[in-house]
């Protein structure tokens, strides 16, 4: 399958590095708005975040940070399909691409059981859900002619092979490298492959792997991570409880700024496309902090 003009101009616009940041999405919409600003500013290509229903609505927010920068490109990852009809994803979408052309990706993902089953549906049959609801979009009536490049949130084999064959490419997270090269081999080359990195930079491995397991304590009770790590070769004692030291090291890259671009490049040497860096830490000013030391290294 030949590669799409949607995909040769996401890729130019995305560029090597972008940010998912999903705290910022906690914060007052002027502290959003400026940090935004300053992420555009560093010169890191893109900005993403996660959709929990009844928590936030992906595509206002991608707008507030549209609104208020000139040139990077906002990234849905994801926007929770369980969280509107299909053809009303569509439409947004749509918009966004209207009012800023070229800066914004959808990413569509079916979230997790115990996430949707609190909003009181049912939580079932993720990947043939999945393509129902691709089909919804792309059989919705009056739909806008405007789209955006269109990625599934995936990681087994199966949803990457949906989101080969359907759409624009795969967006991975709490992934390691060894998986980045997985799911090229089943994408192929013509696709999109945005995968996140979470990152420390803390040289201190007590501090850092302590701040690290905040991060993949969640993260692992959630069975859908957890068997995706099972399928690298983690053993049942790696993911118990917040991982064990070759699960979090794996899983988050710490250490000094120069120690984190070496994992960066090894996902772009696995064949992605464009790596997005989540800092961890104590908000979204932390972040920030994190991201001005490692700007010089990753956007010159």
């Amino acid at each position: 399958m030949a590669e799409s003009q949607t995909v040769t101009d996401a890729r130019q616009a995305l560029g090597p590095t972008g940010v998912w940041l999903g705290a910022l999405s906690r914060e007052p919409a002027a502290d959003q708005r400026a940090a935004a600003a300053r992420i555009e500013q560093l010169g890191y290509g893109s900005l993403w975040e996660g959709e929990a229903v009844g928590r936030n609505d992906i595509f206002a927010q991608e707008a507030v940070w549209l609104a208020a920068t000139s040139r990077i490109v906002a990234g849905a990852g994801i926007a929770n399909i369980w969280a509107r009809h299909p053809a009303t994803a569509r439409a947004a979408a749509a918009a966004l691409v209207e009012a800023w052309p070229g800066r914004f990706v959808l990413g569509l993902g079916v979230s997790h059981a115990p996430i949707v089953d609190r909003t009181g549906q049912t939580y079932r049959r993720p990947l043939e859900r999945m393509g129902e609801y691709l089909d919804g979009m792309d059989g919705a009536p009056d739909a806008p002619p405007a789209t955006a490049p269109r990625v599934l949130a995936a990681l087994g084999p199966r949803m990457l092979a949906l989101a080969r064959d359907r759409t624009d490419g795969a967006h991975t997270y709490f992934v390691p490298p060894e998986h980045t090269a997985q799911a090229r081999a089943v994408l192929g080359p013509d696709r999109l492959l945005i995968p996140e990195q979470a990152v420390v930079v803390e040289a201190r491995p007590g501090v850092a792997r302590e701040t690290a397991r905040r991060h993949t304590a969640g993260y692992l009770a959630l069975p859908n991570y957890v068997r995706n790590l099972e399928r690298l070769g983690f053993t049942d004692e790696d993911v118990a409880g917040a991982g064990s030291d070759h699960l979090v090291d794996s899983i988050v890259a710490w250490g000094e700024p120069a120690q984190i671009v070496e994992r960066l490049h090894a996902h772009r040497e696995a064949g992605a496309d464009h790596v997005l860096i989540q800092p961890l830490g104590a908000g979204a000013k932390d972040a920030l902090r994190q991201l001005e030391e490692l700007a010089p290294l990753l956007t010159s």
